[in-house]
């Protein structure tokens, strides 16, 4: 049987997995994932957790304790995420160490501070304290008001996944962050090669909120282009990687030491039904990227994806024309990715705001 995610590895794609739970830690999950299934890091979000914490028994002990200490709702919600996210981090851990660019384990700040750049960086510290694993990624969403939060952060020495990235010109400015903060971690005399990052740029959400539009005009024009705006953002996105990369101020930073902020295509489920499950995958080949995704693509790549190379290179004129097109057509670049950030950062909180009243109504039942 072909081993398709270890080719994927093979061609420079890491295997992360976008999902975390207590039952998944204390049951051997993860690590028969990392034996046996190429995976190399994982992610976690407020929408995770909240999943976690609505089923099952994992997580009753560490409440009852909590409710017996009499900590508020918040406080509660941090001890059991970093919890499983340090755990996260020892299981990874012999991956790290054999690679320092894998292994790695995000915990993402509470997202109502999305749009407070002083508060994130001070939860972004809290967080990389309480974890103490040098493995540990600081998620930041890239809101404006994120963008200094990240350079702020990396000149503190933490590593950082930068989140919730829908446009180019949002990545463009997330590169110049990642590289501002590298710049100031090696003026407050912090090793900036064990400073890692990487940029998530979300792929299935695009397309969801693309082909919403085209259905609406419903033209054969528009039907056409339909779950191709998600492939194509991406493509681009690496082009714009790729360009930064040979810049002069990357080739500074790169004499120090520096390591490379990879892409990382999140969002990687389909979300339509009609479209292939590994299509997300399978069309976002190329070295030096991450792919998250869910146990169930996950599966399903290893059971019949089918590899055609780097599928990244030699794209990006055909992904502009599509954009050209869809402008031509009404669907607006500048509009969509607008609203796919005020609805990820929506999302988020909505999640984390279920969660901490599951934490609630447990510390009350136990108190």
């Amino acid at each position: 049987m072909t081993d398709v995610l270890g080719e994927l590895t093979q061609a420079g794609v890491s295997v992360w997995l976008d999902d975390i739970s207590r039952e998944r830690l204390r049951s051997g999950n993860l690590e028969s994932l990392v034996k046996d299934f190429h995976v190399r890091g994982v992610t976690s979000n407020p929408t995770i957790f909240a999943n976690a914490l609505a089923k099952g028994d994992a997580y009753d002990e560490q409440i009852k304790d909590l409710a017996l200490r009499g900590v508020t709702v918040e406080e509660a919600a941090r001890m059991i995420t970093t919890y499983d996210i340090r755990w996260g981090c020892d299981v990874l851990r012999p991956v790290y160490e054999e690679s320092l660019v894998d292994g790695r384990v995000s915990i993402e700040v509470a997202p109502g501070l999305a749009r407070d750049t002083d508060k994130t960086v001070a939860e972004a510290k809290q967080l990389w304290w309480l974890v103490d694993r040098p493995n540990l990624f600081i998620k930041i969403p890239a809101t404006a008001e994120g963008i200094p939060a990240i350079t702020a952060t990396l000149a503190e020495g933490i590593s950082v996944n930068v989140t919730l990235i829908f446009s180019l010109e949002r990545y463009g400015e997330v590169i110049d962050a990642f590289m501002a903060g590298l710049e100031q971690a090696a003026a407050n005399g912090h090793d900036i090669s064990t400073i890692a990052s990487v940029a998530s740029f979300f792929v299935s959400r695009v397309d969801t909120e693309v082909d919403k539009r085209l259905t609406k005009i419903g033209t054969p024009e528009a039907l056409a282009l339909k779950s191709k705006a998600a492939i194509a953002n991406a493509r681009l996105a690496y082009e714009l990687y790729e360009q930064k990369l040979g810049g002069d101020r990357w080739k500074a930073l790169a004499a120090k030491g520096a390591r490379v902020q990879r892409p990382l295509w999140a969002s990687t489920s389909t979300k339509d039904p009609s479209l292939p499950d590994t299509l997300y995958v399978v069309d976002l080949v190329t070295a030096d990227t991450v792919n998250t995704m869910p146990e169930a693509t996950l599966h399903a790549t290893a059971d019949h994806g089918v590899l055609q190379g780097d599928t990244v290179h030699g794209t990006y004129e055909e992904s502009r024309a599509l954009f050209a097109s869809l402008e031509a057509l009404g669907v607006h670049y500048d509009d969509v990715v607008k609203v796919l950030e005020d609805e990820g950062v929506s999302k988020f909180e909505v999640s984390w705001n279920e969660m901490l009243a599951t934490i609630k109504n447990e510390l009350s039942l136990n108190s």
